[in-house]
């Protein structure tokens, strides 16, 4: 796979992640799982400190269907 940007792999899709962030506290399932995928596709991964952070959210929402989507993403550790 080519990567026609040059981003730092460590870089936080800022927008997407915000909006990942809030349709968390909506409880909206579909917008969730589609904010993931694209999130997946730009980046592969995670970061572990946001993957944690979105998690907690979810978790204070008690929605078990957004935490168990979180918990399935694959995340990277900080070298």
């Amino acid at each position: 796979l080519m990567r026609t940007n040059n981003t730092d792999q460590n870089e936080t899709n800022i927008p997407n992640f915000a909006a990942l962030n809030t349709s968390i506290v909506n409880e909206e399932e579909q917008l969730v799982k589609k904010l993931l995928v694209k999130e997946l596709l730009a980046n592969e991964t995670m970061q572990e400190l946001e993957k944690n952070y979105l998690i907690d959210i979810a978790k204070r929402k008690n929605n078990r269907t957004i935490i168990k989507l979180l918990e399935d993403i694959p995340t990277r550790l900080h070298n």
